[in-house]
């Protein structure tokens, strides 16, 4: 039997399951859709009450996931719980928290191209935690990624920039995105676990460090029962960049390796900001523009260097 014939002779979902620019791609794209969902939830579920109910929601499929190794994976990951928890109260619930309040201030396509600039963060942060040497191109697209941030945080107005007049939407964001890059360093230390093992401890993690922010909002006053677009907004952010986001992406590192990839991410801003314009209508100024290819731009430049292997 030939090779053609073989992979032919296999179920579909296993073909898709074997093909890693199938993975990778559906990886950006749930990305992307993330934060057209940010923006639609304002007004449908409020921001506390999405974070702690997507972890509600995804933690049942998540366990699934890793339950052959589970047990084995939480006796290893026992000793080191505060890390385990402080990556996902880091990284999962403070981050996703952030999000959420920022896409009350600012438009899905500003979310989409400022999370852009999460690799060139990470690459700061791993030469300031680790001394990871950084190469003069890597140091190029740093810059070109965040000119690009600035672009969208100024509207592309020098004054703005001058007068450090930011959306406070973008300014949040950014901070977000800040610690989502702290939490991928501190990735590069976890414990030797399964990939989905890991990310069960991080979904709990995420889970009951999230109880409390929904708890505060209820006190405020400020929580609103879900429209029936809430829910199913909250249904996509459980199942989509929760859960289903994260199986394709460790299914594309094991069939291509990291390196390979992490270039994929590269398209997150690309999709998030033809679905801002196509499924929202948002205006595409010229600042955006500038902004989308300076980010991306800057990410495939950074790409080269030692922190590719």
């Amino acid at each position: 039997m030939s090779e053609l014939t073989a992979i032919r002779a296999k179920p579909l979902w296993r073909r898709a399951w074997d093909n890693p620019l199938l993975m990778l791609t559906l990886t950006a794209l749930i990305w992307a859709g993330h934060a057209v969902v940010g923006r639609l939830a304002v007004g449908q579920i409020a921001p506390m009450t999405l974070t702690c109910a997507r972890w509600a929601l995804a933690i049942g499929p998540i366990m699934f996931a890793a339950r052959k190794t589970l047990r084995r994976d939480f006796e290893i990951m026992r000793p080191r719980w505060f890390f385990v928890a402080s990556m996902g109260a880091l990284g999962f619930t403070v981050f996703n928290a952030l999000f959420y309040v920022a896409a009350h201030h600012t438009t899905a396509l500003n979310l989409s191209i400022i999370q852009g600039s999460i690799p060139a963060l990470v690459l700061l942060g791993a030469r300031v935690v680790f001394g990871s040497r950084v190469t003069l191109l890597q140091t190029l697209g740093t810059i070109a990624t965040m000119l690009g941030v600035l672009a969208i945080a100024s509207q592309g107005d020098i004054q703005k920039l001058l007068t450090l007049a930011f959306n406070f939407g973008d300014v949040l964001l950014l901070v977000s995105c800040v610690l989502y890059a702290g939490y991928t360093v501190g990735l590069r230390d976890r414990p030797s676990v399964s990939g989905f093992g890991f990310l069960a401890g991080l979904a709990l993690a995420a889970l009951v460090t999230s109880i409390p922010l929904f708890v505060f909002e209820i006190a405020r006053g400020d929580f609103i029962w879900p429209t029936p677009l809430g829910y199913a907004l909250l249904v996509y952010a459980a199942l989509g960049p929760a859960f289903a986001s994260q199986m394709f992406y460790m299914r594309g590192v094991e069939l291509i390796g990291p390196g390979r990839a992490g270039v994929f991410v590269n398209l997150v801003p690309v999709f998030g900001a033809l679905m801002a314009v196509v499924l929202l209508g948002e205006p595409f100024a010229a600042y955006h523009v500038v902004a989308l290819a300076l980010v991306v731009g800057g990410i495939v430049i950074a790409q080269h260097g030692p922190h590719r292997r």
